[in-house]
Parts: structure tokens; sequence; C-alpha cells
């Protein structure tokens, strides 16, 4: 088995690893936001620990892990990643219909990128943001090379890989909205929410339609969200790199309000 496919294998199965409860208390979503259950970084005290109802994403016991930490920011509570050689991330589980909240909105602030990354190519796939979301569906569809490839993963880590995730990540070059595919299964995407240089230093806040960008980057419609997690990682470009994660909350699509007219 060549190497990269070898670390291949442990990255992709890391995604069932840590798998956090949903968890009600003092990190829940303020009461006039009622649409999100994703447990809140802002409802934490700024501490060393990890914040209330996200575990941490292993990746592999051979790699080094990524430092995250609560800290202060402008009177709210964000999670700072410090990543030196190293990759690992935070995952919360959930059970979400996508079709029902659809949008996903956070922030994430980014104040340097990662020399030599590229997310194009499978020796230079680093990334100083990811939000990746993992996704239910019916195992018996894929294909025989992703059968394949998923019977793999169970007989190399004894555990099963979602039916599908979709990442999303600030990349160097490639162009905003681009997809970009795995080299080793049809199952995972990553798509670019952010390229380049210019928004640097400063929060950006996302609002991505999950639905529609997972019809696009699969060709189907997906099943239950079953988690979110982040991961800062600079493992194959061995750089160090820090950046910043703000809440994350799941929306429902505001519907149309039909005005009529009154001649």
């Amino acid at each position: 088995m060549r190497k990269s496919f070898a670390l291949t294998l442990v990255l992709l199965a890391a995604t069932l690893e840590g798998c956090a409860s949903l968890h009600h208390g003092a990190s829940e979503a303020p009461a006039q936001v009622t649409l999100s259950y994703v447990s809140y970084f802002s409802g934490n005290q700024a501490h060393d620990g990890l914040p209330a109802g996200w575990q941490p994403w292993t990746l592999s016991r051979f790699k080094r892990p990524t430092e995250y930490r609560l800290i202060p920011d402008n009177g709210a509570t964000v999670v700072r990643a410090r990543a030196s050689s190293s990759a690992s991330g935070l995952v919360h589980s959930l059970d979400l219909d996508p079709a029902q909240y659809r949008l996903l909105q956070w922030r994430w602030k980014v104040d340097q990128l990662i020399p030599g990354a590229d997310n194009t190519k499978k020796n230079t796939e680093d990334s100083p943001v990811r939000v990746v979301i993992s996704f239910a569906g019916d195992l018996e569809r894929l294909d025989f090379d992703d059968r394949l490839f998923f019977d793999q993963i169970k007989a190399f880590t004894q555990q099963q890989l979602p039916y599908a995730t979709l990442m999303y990540i600030w990349e160097n070059r490639a162009p905003k909205d681009s997809v970009i595919a795995n080299p080793h299964t049809s199952r995972i995407k990553m798509m670019v929410a952010e390229s380049g240089r210019e928004k640097l230093g400063a929060w950006q806040e996302e609002v991505r339609d999950i639905y529609a960008d997972f019809e696009r980057a699969f060709g189907e419609k997906p099943g239950r969200i079953t988690s979110i997690a982040i991961m800062t990682d600079t493992d194959n470009t061995g750089e160090n790199v820090h950046a910043y994660y703000g809440d994350m909350v799941f929306k429902q699509v505001p519907k149309t309000r039909i005005v009529f007219g009154t001649d």
C-alpha cells in the first residue's frame, strides 16, 4: 500500500472518531436564535479546555494534534487554532434535515495563508480553516470503486465512513465556489468558500446553502446531517499557521412573503 494512500485511509477514517453528543446547557444559542443546533463557542468562558458539545477529532496517533483554545475576542469567546506540522480538529454530532435547515452561517478569520498549500494536489492538501459536514445515506447506492474503498477503510479501521462529506475550505489559488474532488473516492468533496489573500486578517462571515452546495458537488440530494467539524491542518506542508472560528448556526431558508394587490 502506498504511503499516501495509507495516510488517506487514516484521514478519512478520522471523520468517524470522537463524535459528540448534543449538549444542552450554557453553550446553547441565545434565546433569540432558535434555529441553531450547534453548541455555541460564545457560550463558553475563555479557557484551555474544549467548548461544551464538541469533542476532539484525532486523525492519527502518529500525527501531531493542532492546538485549539477558547479565547476572548471583542467581548465574545471564539476558538483559536494553532497548527505546527499538525492535523486534528473538533467535532460536534448532529441530526438535522438539510432540506429544512439548509443555510449554514459561520465566522472565521485567517491571518496568513499556508505557503505551498494546494488542495488540488494530495501531497500539499492543507488549509488554515476547514468546516466539515458529514451526511447520512444509503451505502448500497455506492458504485463499485467507492464500495471497494469504503470496505478498505472499514477493514483498516473497523469503522464505517459517512455516506458523504462536504468540506468548506480557504484556498490559496483555487477560485471561490470551485469544487475539489478527492483522488480516492467520489464521496468526499471540498468546496472553496474563500480564496487568496484579499480578506486576510479580518473576520469573514460566511453563509452557504449546504443543500444546493451538496447537490452541485455530488449530483444528488443530501441525506441527514450527522456531524459538523472544524480543522486547521499543516501536516502535509509542515508549516505553522493560526486561525480563528466563531459560532456556527444552521438556519431555515426564509419563506417568500407574498403581498396581494389591493386594486
